[in-house]
């Protein structure tokens, strides 16, 4: 890419970046949040936590014997996650589990 090229595209992401930030703000701007948005905003975290799961344990294969990182991964990050209802370092902390067993011990 030539530099105007890269100013242009670095331009187009920082306008999208922008303004996907500054839509709801504008979309609700008398404070008036819609009652699917405060659904959404309930229900998607748990959602994505779920699909996150999912997504990391697809390819796990039970029957060779595999899978006791991944199952001590997903216990902690549910037994963090029930203790301290944060997301953020649940998903860190059993990322963290994951990564020393999987290196250091299997």
């Amino acid at each position: 890419m030539t530099v105007p090229q890269m100013l242009i595209t670095i331009g187009a992401a920082a306008a999208a970046t922008i303004a996907t930030r500054a839509l709801p703000y504008l979309a609700f701007r008398e404070g008036r949040t819609p009652d699917v948005v405060r659904y959404l905003g309930r229900v998607l975290p748990g959602a994505v936590f779920a699909l996150l799961v999912v997504y990391c344990l697809r390819n796990v294969d039970i029957a060779a014997g595999g899978g006791i990182p991944e199952a001590v991964g997903v216990l902690v990050a549910g037994g963090l996650y029930l203790w301290r209802r944060s997301m953020l370092v649940s998903i860190f902390a059993a990322t963290a589990v994951y990564m020393v067993l999987v290196n250091a011990v299997f």
